[in-house]
């Protein structure tokens, strides 16, 4: 299971380095999730990600107080209302509700955590 744990958060850095560089993807999730997956495979590689002085500050508020930052929720909210009028948009039938439906699920989870 190591292994796979280590694989996992592997994977997760990748994707999360991608998100660094393309605006459509989070990178601070996929880093959170990565650490989620070294704590149980490689505690040297959790503290690395933890303790690095751009992406460690929001994973440690997240996962002490379940903490997401103002400038965070208010672009992950606004991005989601956009694709979420657009699917309206381009969607046909009851599927054009669909996403609507699942980003507003999630934007209340944004909005009701606290902020940093």
């Amino acid at each position: 299971m190591r292994i796979l744990f280590m694989f996992g958060g592997l994977v997760f850095v990748g994707l999360g380095v991608l998100g660094a560089f393309l605006p459509v993807m989070p990178s601070t999730v996929f880093f959170i999730i990565a650490a989620v997956f070294f704590a149980r495979s490689n505690p040297e590689w959790e503290a690395r990600i933890m303790n690095h002085p751009k992406i460690g500050p929001p994973i440690r508020a997240f996962r002490e107080r379940g903490a997401i930052g103002k400038p965070a929720k208010i672009a992950a909210v606004s991005a989601m209302a956009v694709s979420s009028v657009v699917s309206a948009i381009l969607l046909h039938g009851y599927w054009r509700f669909a996403p609507a439906a699942v980003c507003a699920v999630c934007a209340l989870f944004i909005l009701t955590r606290p902020s940093e």
